[in-house]
């Protein structure tokens, strides 16, 4: 009987405990998102100096598949990602064009080059019923910085035939012209 209460007063202690460490957790729940409005920066970059390291990127966008057939398709939403993963330098991006299939410009996103933070990244969504990319939609990407940077460049597509859901990414490629 005794090592019943020892083990019951244990347990509630752990309980006690565990309420008191949730209570200490900061919730994110109802914090609201910051959505930047046209898929942008607000704050803009100076031109660029000529000791800059200049780049361009390809990333591969599917904004619909095939599915069974050549004339069955499958919509997506596709959500390109520019992430700077340097601790300590800013990442600039001077072009943001969006392709179609057909190699034909769909839309620029961006009218003047901005930057991202150390560490900051940002996302452009094309939506599911966007049809105007196509299967072999694509971004090209210009950025450059004063130092060697890693940046990354993906795009992840999301869709669902039915009840099942899927996704999918894509990897930026280095352009050498």
């Amino acid at each position: 009987m005794k090592n019943i209460k020892f083990i019951g007063g244990i347990c509630l202690s752990l309980v006690f405990a565990m309420n008191v460490m949730s209570c200490k957790q900061k919730s994110t729940e109802n914090v609201p998102v910051e959505i930047l409005d046209n898929h942008t920066l607000s704050r803009k970059a100076n031109t660029i100096s000529n000791d800059s390291l200049k780049r361009q990127v390809y990333v591969p966008i599917y904004s619909d598949i095939y599915n069974q057939t050549r004339d069955t398709r499958t919509l997506l939403t596709a959500t390109l990602s520019i992430r700077n993963t340097s601790l300590k330098d800013s990442l600039f991006v001077s072009k943001i064009d969006y392709y179609n299939t057909e190699g034909d410009l769909v839309r620029s996103y961006i009218d003047s080059p901005i930057y991202l933070t150390p560490m900051e990244s940002i996302d452009y969504v094309i939506e599911q019923q966007d049809t105007s990319g196509g299967s072999g939609a694509n971004f090209m990407i210009d950025w450059y910085s004063k130092r060697k940077l890693n940046p990354l460049f993906q795009a992840v597509m999301v869709g669902g035939l039915g009840a099942q859901a899927f996704s999918f990414t894509t990897e930026g490629i280095e352009i050498f012209e």
